[in-house]
Parts: C-alpha cells; structure tokens; sequence
C-alpha cells in the first residue's frame, strides 16, 4: 500500500502519467481488416499478410521487437492486417487469428507466425495423408479439419479459447466471406506477399531490413 501510494504522490507532484501502450489497442474496420495501433498515428502501414507465407513468417518475427514493441506501442505508427488467402490451411489460421477479438488478435497472429515451421508441416501431412476423406468433406469442414489437423486448434486452445467459441468462429460464415474478401478486393499489383502499403504508398518485395528505415524516415519512432 505504501508503495502504491508513493507512486500516486510521484506522479501528482510531477505532472508525469503512465505512456499509453498503443500495441495493446486494435479494432475491426469496416473492410474487415485489424487495425493494430493509434488510428490517428503519423505513420500508416499497411500489410496484406499470409499465414502459410514464409517471408510473412519471417517478417513477423524479426519486426516485432520494434515494429509492435517500439513504434506501434508509441503512438507513432499503425499497422492494418489484411489477409491475403492461399490456401485452406492459411484460412483456418486467419478465422482462428480473429477468433480471438481485437485484444488477442495481435498477439495470437504473432504466435501462429512463430510457430508456423511445426503447424504448417505438420498440417502439410495430415492433408497428404488424409486427401480422399477430406476430399469428400463440404468446403467449411474441409477448413476445420485442416486447422484440427495440423495443431492450429490446439494452439489457440493453449491461449484460452474454448472449444465452444472456436466452434462459433468456424460457423460464422459472414465473418469468413469478410475473411475471404479482403483477398478478392486486394489491389491487382500485389504479386506477392508479404506486401506493404506506407502512407498509401506500395512498398513491394521488400523484409524487415529494408522496410525498417523507410519506416523511419516516414516519422515512425
């Protein structure tokens, strides 16, 4: 109690109050695609993204001690997700990626990026093995299997979804036709992924490495 208290008094006497940690706010828009960040951010980012993309993957992993930790987090910079599907092992992804809402989108998606050398193998035989059953399965259920199949359910599951929500993720069809959209409305000179958009500007073909600065030089700190 006392310490609380000193840290009330410090922050009366200076004026100071807690930076707002802006890599903790996401939200819906309109399109369907997540806005992670300051909505009124200087810097404006924009990346069509794939779960099944290794260059998607590596992006993820080596941004993220800046891109979320640094320059998401201070309000300088926003990223929008938008999903850009290849296959059925890429859509059970992004439908359990947003099963888990604007709070745990982010950092769900960043899991599932980390660890998609073990999900995507994994899921890769379990289609190999099981093509003529899943062969007859209705589109949907073809989409659940994979995600069962190939450890994607599990690992959301280990990060607090329960069976019945990620039942209710599968079964909403509109929020899966949104999914899917995002990809028929993709710009036609997107040829690959991961593809970004700076301030409304296409940055194609380009890693971390190369993003980083111009990144920077936009504002983003």
């Amino acid at each position: 109690m006392r310490v609380l208290l000193a840290v009330f008094a410090f922050f009366l006497l200076t004026g100071a109050a807690p930076k707002r940690d802006w890599s903790q706010t996401a939200r819906i828009l309109p399109s369907g695609a997540y806005l992670i960040g300051n909505p009124a951010a200087r810097v404006k980012l924009v990346e069509y993204a794939s779960y099944t993309c290794s260059h998607c993957a590596d992006f993820s992993v080596k941004s993220e001690p800046v891109l979320k930790r640094q320059m998401i987090a201070s309000g300088s910079t926003s990223l929008e997700v938008r999903s850009f599907i290849r296959d059925r092992l890429d859509l059970a992804a992004a439908i359990l990626a947003r099963c888990t809402g604007p709070k745990g989108f982010s950092a769900t998606s960043s899991a599932i990026f980390a660890a998609q050398p073990q999900w995507l193998e994994r899921g890769i035989e379990y289609q190999q093995g099981n093509a003529a059953r899943l062969a007859m399965y209705p589109a949907a259920a073809q989409v659940r299997a994979n995600a069962d199949g190939s450890g994607l359910t599990a690992m959301v599951k280990a990060r607090g979804l329960s069976d019945a929500a990620i039942d209710a993720c599968f079964a909403n069809q509109p929020e899966i036709d949104r999914i899917v959209k995002l990809t028929a409305d993709a710009p036609k000179e997107i040829d690959s992924t991961p593809t970004f958009y700076l301030n409304g500007k296409i940055v194609p073909h380009v890693g971390w490495d190369q993003l980083e600065p111009a990144l920077r030089k936009a504002g983003a700190r």
